[in-house]
């Protein structure tokens, strides 16, 4: 897949690392565009000088910025997107980190109303970006929740979260994202609060048929 990634942070470089090692195109842009070259070089991926430019011919984009400025870079993406989908892998944490900024029901809902007709899928926002690289706990692929309102969109990133190495879950609407901001939120607070190392994952175990 051609994937543009939004945002040169630890959360846009991890994933574009494992993005490139899966064999993907990947084209990076961040608000200075001299941390997406040098991030790009490291990883082996390709730089863009704006968003607007990294998201020209994408299949996929992958928004790696902080959630509460997610809505803004959407909007300015909106108009060079054709035939892609977006993924939300933001957590729109509010200025002292100790709750979610959101108007309305989630932070993604507010995303997709800045992206228009291009679906917006809610996905990897649940993965601490030092697992990107290891997607697998005790032999097992790490799940990755999915969410979204169109099911070809919510396939398209099942199936890019297969190829990191991760187990997809679909849920079946963008209802479920805040649900999943909300997890996202426990596991930081639990990491930050308790001093832990930033590799916990919440994880869906027992059988789903009968």
């Amino acid at each position: 897949m051609r994937i543009a990634v939004i945002g040169a942070g630890n959360v846009g470089g991890g994933f574009s690392r494992a993005a490139v090692a899966a064999g993907h195109d990947v084209v990076i842009s961040a608000a200075h565009p001299e941390k997406a070259r040098a991030v790009a070089a490291e990883v082996g991926a390709q730089a863009a000088d704006s968003n607007t430019e990294a998201v020209q011919g994408a299949q996929v984009v992958v928004l790696a910025v902080p959630g509460t400025e997610a809505p803004a870079v959407t909007a300015e993406i909106a108009p060079a997107l054709s035939g892609a989908v977006v993924v939300d892998a933001t957590n729109p944490l509010n200025a002292s980190f100790d709750g979610l900024a959101i108007d309305g029901l989630s932070g993604a809902a507010a995303v997709q109303l800045a992206a228009g007709s291009t679906p917006v899928v809610k996905a990897f926002n649940t993965v601490f970006a030092g697992r990107y690289g290891n997607p697998a706990e005790q032999g097992a692929p790490l799940a990755v929740l999915v969410a979204g309102d169109d099911a070809t969109a919510r396939g398209t990133v099942a199936q890019l979260a297969t190829s990191l190495g991760f187990a997809p879950v679909e849920a079946p609407s963008l209802r479920f994202a805040r649900t999943l901001e909300e997890v996202a939120f426990l596991n930081i607070a639990l990491n930050a609060g308790n001093g832990w190392v930033w590799q916990s994952h919440f994880q869906l175990v027992g059988p789903t048929a009968a």
